[in-house]
């Protein structure tokens, strides 16, 4: 009698080529491998270059604003070059192209910003701070005045080494980016010292009382053809309820702003312990800490888009909202 050959299912899966991009791929290919290893699942990594990633100088508003990190991705996904792309969902555009869906949203990482300074440093008046991010900008100058801000792009060790030789004295990273390069910042903070750096930095977790996440920090986004209603349904056995509402009542309230990725916008909603009601905090803040909304709602998570178009148009139609519409950020 012969032996049965049991066939493995193949999904390609696109990804950017950066080392947290290919590592949090990683981790989401392992667990969709898991989830349907009955199945046989194998997922097949296509580690693909975007603009952003190509021009590491550049600011990102110069772009345009949105998509420098994912298009080159959806065109893979569009030409069926691969089977579903994993994003950085804070990267991904309000708007998909046609014929693409988000089919996942796993649960999402520790949303919050940390900040990096040389052991020892303090963050005072007059210290240069290293961030592309306007949000970020605009939060740090609402606590601490006097700051001085470079223009900095590049993937996590750039930044870090960046600190390390003294180019500027800080910059802020995400917390979920540094844990899945397996750099967790406990609450007492955490000292590291790189190969060949010249000195030792410190790591401090910002509470979201102080530095409020961009719209889908943390999250990731999984994104395929429409018409592949087979990859949506293996894809979808990893989607987290409670993160997507989440993620959808930020990403609702940044709409309602009308800015992109780069308005300085912070909003966190989280579910209530019983999973039922979101709480939205968010602000938005003139990039030189001069003025600011803030807007703090609940609702059910059924509700998720209605209450993030609620805070959005209480933060729009605020001064500081009218001044940076007039101002074209």
């Amino acid at each position: 009698m012969k032996r049965r050959v049991r066939r493995s299912l193949v999904l390609r899966m696109g990804t950017r080529a950066s080392a947290l991009a290919l590592a949090q791929s990683r981790r989401f290919a392992a667990a969709l491998e898991r989830v349907h290893r009955r199945l046989g699942l194998r997922v097949e990594i296509v580690p693909l270059s975007t603009r952003g990633d190509r021009d590491r100088h550049s600011a990102l508003r110069k772009f345009g604003g949105t998509g420098v990190f994912v298009k080159e991705l959806e065109r893979a996904l569009a030409a069926k070059r691969v089977d579903f792309a994993v994003h950085s969902l804070k990267d991904l555009p309000l708007r998909q192209p046609r014929g693409l869906v988000l089919a996942a949203i796993p649960r999402r990482e520790d949303v919050r910003d940390v900040l990096v300074q040389r052991a020892g440093a303090r963050l005072e008046a007059g210290s240069v701070v290293g961030t592309g991010s306007l949000r970020r900008r605009a939060q740090l100058e609402l606590w601490l005045s006097g700051l001085l801000f470079v223009e900095m792009r590049g993937n996590v060790e750039t930044r870090l080494r960046k600190v390390a030789d003294g180019v500027c004295d800080a910059t802020l990273l995400a917390h979920a980016g540094l844990k899945r390069l397996g750099w967790r910042v406990p609450s007492r903070g955490l000292t590291i010292r790189l190969p060949g750096a010249a000195a030792a930095l410190r790591l401090k977790a910002l509470s979201t009382t102080r530095m409020l996440p961009a719209p889908g920090q943390g999250a990731l986004g999984i994104e395929c053809r429409a018409d592949d209603l087979g990859t949506r349904r293996l894809l979808g056995a990893l989607d987290d309820p409670c993160t997507s509402a989440a993620v959808a009542a930020e990403r609702a309230c940044l709409a309602a702003v009308g800015g992109g990725c780069d308005l300085p916008l912070g909003v966190h909603a989280k579910p209530n312990r019983a999973r039922q009601r979101l709480e939205l905090q968010a602000v938005l803040a003139l990039p030189d800490g001069r003025g600011k909304a803030y807007a703090s709602l609940n609702g059910p998570v059924a509700d998720a888009r209605k209450l993030g178009r609620r805070a959005g148009k209480l933060l729009a139609s605020s001064p500081v909202g009218r001044t940076i519409r007039k101002a074209g950020i």
